[in-house]
């Protein structure tokens, strides 16, 4: 299937929790993320990756607007989803849907699977009532659930089938974007297999495009056709997949792969490994220039007094260190 002419653009998005005056003194600003921008062209993958605390979730939550949005701008196709406002908004979210990270508890444990797959289409009233069963029907097949088991609750699903549960109710829309927020993090080595494998498959029929959040870089690898690193709320580099894994350019992006296990771990140059030392800066008191220099082996004193851009360094790649 041809993929759809839509593509999500993502410019200088902001997110600050906080701020302000209190009752005593003024709130601390936490920034989340801050001045994030990327593109993802139609029916392909991007992925956002980085440690905990990074803002790539919250990145993803701003982008489905379940967490305000400071400043920037966010369209999907010819939708400014960013600027939508309560009715607008609701009748726009058939365009864009979420799976999210546990199975479980995204699931509403009282409903039984065939009305939490039908339910996005109740609240947004698409189709007949006959239509929206044939629809979830169609949707059991599609992500390989079985048509007896629209009768049964989430308790009595394993986890793999969960996600599919969730797959199913995200792609129940038809929606154009899909943010897919640690989807397989929870599963089983071999479950998380078979969900990527699945999610690409339907991709590749239905056109769909993806948004993927992780923190496992050998997921990514398997998926993403682009992908961004993140780093306390800022993109450090973007590249292709390919680019990304063998020729990293910034330091913490070769510090994070550099963690990756590896069968033959021969086949990495230990000289050139970067190790991660203590915890990243808090976001409330963000340090002056490079966010990265207290825990780069390779900073230099310019490093803590000037701040890098996200540049292109050949094409197509992109990195936001002084040192390249």
């Amino acid at each position: 299937m041809e993929p759809r002419n839509s593509a999500l653009v993502v410019e200088d998005l902001k997110v600050h929790f906080g701020g302000g005056r209190g009752l005593f003194a003024t709130k601390p600003t936490v920034h989340a993320v801050d001045g994030v921008s990327f593109t993802v062209p139609a029916g392909q993958t991007f992925g956002i990756v980085g440690e905990s605390g990074s803002g790539k979730t919250t990145t993803a939550l701003a982008i489905m607007r379940l967490v305000d949005v400071t400043a920037g701008r966010v369209t999907l196709g010819d939708t400014v989803i960013s600027d939508l406002d309560k009715e607008d908004l609701r009748a726009a979210r058939r365009q864009f849907q979420i799976v999210f990270q546990d199975p479980y508890s995204s699931l509403d444990p009282r409903k039984r699977a065939a009305e939490i797959v039908r339910e996005p289409l109740d609240l947004m009233q698409i189709g007949t009532r006959a239509e929206r069963d044939a629809r979830v029907t169609e949707l059991f097949g599609q992500v390989g659930l079985r048509p007896e088991q629209r009768a049964l609750f989430p308790h009595q699903f394993s986890g793999g089938q969960r996600q599919r549960l969730g797959l199913a109710r995200a792609l129940s829309t038809k929606p154009d974007l899909i943010v897919c927020d640690e989807p397989v993090s929870a599963l089983d080595v071999a479950i998380q297999a078979q969900i990527l494998n699945l999610m690409a498959r339907l991709q590749q029929e239905l056109g769909l495009t993806y948004l993927f959040i992780s923190h496992d870089l050998g997921v990514v690898q398997h998926i993403c056709d682009e992908i961004a690193v993140m780093y306390l709320g800022q993109i450090v580099e973007q590249a292709d997949r390919v680019t990304l894994f063998t020729n990293p350019q910034h330091p913490y992006t070769k510090a994070l792969l550099a963690a990756v296990p590896m069968v033959h771990s021969n086949k990495r140059n230990r000289r050139d490994r970067i190790r991660l030392k203590g915890d990243p800066p808090s976001p409330v008191d963000l340090p002056n220039g490079c966010r990265f220099a207290s825990r780069c082996p390779l900073a230099e004193s310019r490093c803590h007094e000037q701040t890098p851009e996200l540049r292109e360094i050949s094409p197509g790649h992109r990195a936001a260190c002084l040192l390249l």
